[in-house]
């Protein structure tokens, strides 16, 4: 080989090792921590850098995307003396990269210690109820804690969520007794309450039911006393109309009374003073009905002597005339059928009146 080309091949090598050496790419999100002489000199950006070569190295490469911590779950005990198993997730970003390579040796490591103790002193703070319903509050609590710690390791934390909170298997079964009486009792409460409110909805029910009945009723009575009023009117009209014989209305007058005594209510009932005359009116009937028929027989003479033979010059004794009643029977029966028609013509017309006109209410 040329002894002229085995230099030129070393000066080759020597200057790609340079090149090499002196050129540094950073990919991105990624932040390299430069070092001169074991110093710390500066921080390569993300892209096309130059160093010293020999002079310089990296030492640290460092990720600044928000990441993902997640810590075993450690025990932690409450107020009320009950050990808890907790288990925290922790967003965090490093913002600055010398810091969080040069304050802290490992920041991880770091991180989750801090969050134990925090997170230990927050919950003996508080009891099993409020740990587990209280997330919020301890979230907050641990991340004002973390993060003023961590700002000067050159980290945020973003987030601090606990993740599971796992109580002692006997406080988890008194637990489910617990929820599983409470919903017992939601449910007899709900019942309760579903009865309360069927019972209420049927006496609305049943009330309005009694007042639509009892307002029917009082609608049928009215109605039925305004028919009954009319009927009254159009009798009396009709009645003074045809001029009817006082005879006829006496004895529609004992024709009614029998009626009084008709309903199963009625102990006793009363006999008005006008019965006398009605029943004299209708002797009177049936007496001027008879003397139009057959002739009065003779009043029998009183015999003179005490033997009983009646006297010579006396008139012989007449039997009573058998007709006589029959006379009365018949008079009244015709005087109930004259009063029949008398009613029924009447109420015909009571009816053709109140079609042509209809009388006020309530009038006599």
């Amino acid at each position: 080989m040329d002894p002229v080309v085995i230099p030129i091949l070393v000066a080759a090598i020597v200057v790609v090792f340079l090149v090499a050496a002196t050129v540094r790419i950073v990919p991105q999100a990624r932040r390299y921590n430069i070092e001169r002489f074991g110093r710390y000199r500066r921080t390569l950006q993300p892209g096309l850098n130059l160093v010293l070569p020999v002079a310089d190295r990296v030492n640290t490469k460092l990720d600044v995307r928000e990441q993902v911590y997640s810590s075993d779950p450690k025990p932690v005990i409450t107020e009320d003396n009950l050990v808890v198993n907790i288990d925290t997730v922790l967003y965090y970003q490093i913002t600055d990269p010398r810091a969080a390579a040069y304050e802290v040796a490992d920041y991880l490591q770091a991180i989750d210690q801090l969050t134990v103790t925090t997170l230990r002193n927050v919950i003996g703070s508080m009891d099993l109820e409020g740990t587990l319903t209280s997330r919020e509050e301890i979230n907050a609590r641990l991340r004002a804690v973390l993060d003023d710690a961590t700002g000067k390791w050159g980290i945020r934390v973003n987030r601090v969520e606990i993740k599971a909170i796992d109580p002692p298997n006997t406080i988890k079964e008194a637990m489910e007794k617990q929820m599983r009486a409470e919903r017992d009792k939601r449910a007899a409460i709900l019942h309760a309450e579903g009865e309360r409110q069927a019972k209420i909805l049927t006496a609305e029910g049943t009330k309005q039911k009694d007042i639509l009945e009892a307002q029917g009723t009082q609608q049928a009575m009215i109605l039925r006393a305004d028919g009954e009023s009319k009927a009254v009117e159009l009798v009396f009209q009709s009645v003074h109309r045809n001029n009817a014989d006082a005879k006829v209305l006496a004895y529609k007058y004992l024709e009614t009374l029998p009626h009084l005594a008709q309903s199963e209510n009625n102990t006793f009932w009363v006999i008005p003073g006008e019965l006398t005359e009605a029943v004299r009116a209708v002797t009177s009937a049936f007496g001027d009905r008879s003397a139009m028929g057959s002739p009065v027989s003779a009043q029998r003479a009183e015999a003179a002597d005490g033997d009983g033979t009646p006297d010579d010059g006396g008139a012989p004794e007449i039997e009573a005339d058998p007709t006589l009643a029959l006379d009365a029977a018949a008079a009244a029966d015709e005087a109930a059928k004259q009063a029949a028609v008398a009613v029924s013509d009447a109420k015909a017309e009571a009816e053709a009146a109140g079609e042509v006109q209809r009388p006020g209410r309530g009038q006599v």
